[in-house]
């Protein structure tokens, strides 16, 4: 594999991981509010967590 092409392919699986973890166990998949601002704010919380948790990883 290309190194241009590698360096595309780890930034893109990382990514895919995060919304995956987001969908599967941050509750972004059943939405259960209407409007966008409830629904972002939903998702935000989502990604909230998946950060803390990521740092609290990194501290460790």
């Amino acid at each position: 594999m290309e190194p241009a092409s590698k360096a595309r392919y780890a930034q893109r699986t990382s990514v895919e991981r995060m919304f995956s973890l987001l969908k599967d166990n941050h509750g972004g998949r059943p939405i259960r509010v209407r409007g966008s601002k409830k629904v972002m704010a939903h998702l935000m919380f989502g990604i909230l967590v998946i950060t803390a948790t990521q740092l609290f990883r990194l501290a460790l």
